[in-house]
């Protein structure tokens, strides 16, 4: 297709941090859309729920976001269609007090404790604790991190600066052994 006719294409995603989104990144600066006759172009739209609220209301054409983040904006998948995935399971780590002496992959350890944790990794994460057997609204408290919401804000950053500074220390979270979710 000759550049005249090339269609534009406006792809957004939340953070040029989270490794899910590299591959949109690449195809568009490798020119593999360009070779299909797009003119892609990758748009930054935070946070993700925002992204998809974005798409849903035609601002953009195409979003390289996490999965779960869509039910924010199209309730049961009406009006979307998940067409491919950027990446495979869950990228997020769960880290703990070292003093706690968890086992890697112990989710039963989890009982009791306060975990800090973003909107998105949250679902996941009481997911996975239900298929351990654990009821997450009343064998767990899940919440906020404190200082990590906002357009510029790094999670990783303030998830430790609540931890240095004992916000989600009690029976929570501090740096040491990591859980794959």
């Amino acid at each position: 297709m000759s550049p005249e006719k090339s269609v534009p294409l406006r792809i957004a995603i939340p953070d040029m941090v989270s490794p899910s989104y590299f591959p949109a990144i690449a195809a568009v600066e490798l020119g593999y859309f360009g070779k299909e006759g797009l003119e892609a172009t990758i748009e930054l739209l935070f946070p993700v729920t925002k992204t998809y609220e974005a798409l849903r209301d035609g601002q953009i054409d195409f979003v390289g976001g996490a999965a779960h983040a869509t039910l924010y904006a199209f309730r049961a998948w009406t009006g979307c269609k998940l067409l491919c995935a950027l990446s495979q399971n869950m990228y997020w780590f769960l880290v703990v007090r070292k003093d706690l002496g968890l086992s890697r992959g112990d989710l039963r350890a989890l009982k009791g404790l306060r975990i800090g944790a973003a909107p998105g990794p949250a679902d996941g994460l009481k997911r996975m604790l239900i298929d351990a057997g654990i009821d997450p609204e009343r064998e767990v408290k899940i919440g906020p991190v404190p200082g990590a919401a906002g357009a510029g804000v790094s999670f990783g950053m303030a998830a430790a600066r609540a931890l240095e500074e004992g916000a989600v220390a009690q029976g929570g979270l501090r740096p040491g052994r990591l859980f794959r979710m």
